[in-house]
């Protein structure tokens, strides 16, 4: 089964990248700001990339490559299947010495994520999925809340996603709102149930959500973008329009309430 060997790769590439982060954690990594506001970046990001590009394109030659800390390679639009890496996501935790950043994994085939591996070094927490398979941590089986009312809900947002104009008739719910930097952190806190949904309403890089997105899914959830259609990867432009994830009712109501 394809998608298995790909989630072993992927497995074992995460761990390989924790390795490395946790060697640079803690210990004032050299760290710049990328160009046009684009956010922080260390050298622990790139020490992961390298390592993660030369690993995961070495075991499959065949497959594109689409990461944040890679120059973007139009070839990846002609393959099939192609490797979605945010090489450290959630670098202001990082830099901060917070533990909740992980390294975020994905194969995609021809737009649809088939595997995905996330991993937060500092707890040991291995997030995984392959199409069809389901979602562990740690290799237990993972599930979404059973939450219906979106009132009251604890939901991982930033707070500019609780801004009237978003919302219908600028009726903002009034939920139980957390924060973790990690977009791939919080999808998957969804898929084990300790939140009820997570959303950002703004254009978000693929990599940031290509694998918690299938976690989610594998837990029994639903993902999309903000106006509730299916997420689309490996796209010329490799972003998302926004991100809704939540199990089935909840997630309705939360399409339903967006203006």
């Amino acid at each position: 089964m394809p998608e298995a060997d790909d989630l072993s790769l992927l497995v074992e590439a995460a761990r390989a990248a924790g390795e490395i982060s946790r060697a640079y954690f803690r210990r004032a990594p050299k760290t710049w700001e990328k160009p046009d506001a684009a956010g922080p970046v260390t050298e622990a990001d790139i020490a992961v990339n390298e390592m993660l590009e030369e690993r995961l394109r070495a075991a499959r030659p065949g497959y594109g490559w689409l990461s944040e800390e890679s120059p973007d390679d139009p070839a990846r639009l002609e393959a099939a299947r192609v490797f979605i890496i945010d090489p450290l996501d959630g670098t202001r935790a990082f830099i901060e010495g917070d533990h909740s950043w992980a390294h975020s994994l994905a194969v995609a085939d021809r737009g649809e994520i088939v595997a995905a591996a996330v991993y937060l070094p500092m707890t040991d927490r291995m997030f995984a999925a392959a199409r069809g398979a389901g979602a562990t941590l740690n290799g237990a089986p993972l599930g979404v809340s059973d939450a219906h009312g979106l009132e009251g809900a604890r939901v991982l947002a930033t707070r500019a996603q609780f801004e009237p104009w978003f919302w219908a008739e600028a009726r903002v719910p009034k939920v139980e709102r957390r924060f973790r930097s990690s977009l791939a952190y919080r999808l998957c806190l969804v898929s084990e149930g300790r939140y009820d949904a997570m959303l950002t309403l703004r254009p978000t890089w693929e990599w940031d959500v290509a694998a918690g997105a299938l976690i989610v899914g594998e837990a029994g959830g639903r993902v999309t973008n903000r106006r509730g259609a299916r997420l689309r990867f490996n796209s010329g432009t490799p972003q998302v329009d926004g991100v809704v994830a939540a199990g089935p009712a909840l997630h309705a109501e939360i399409i339903g309430r967006l203006a």
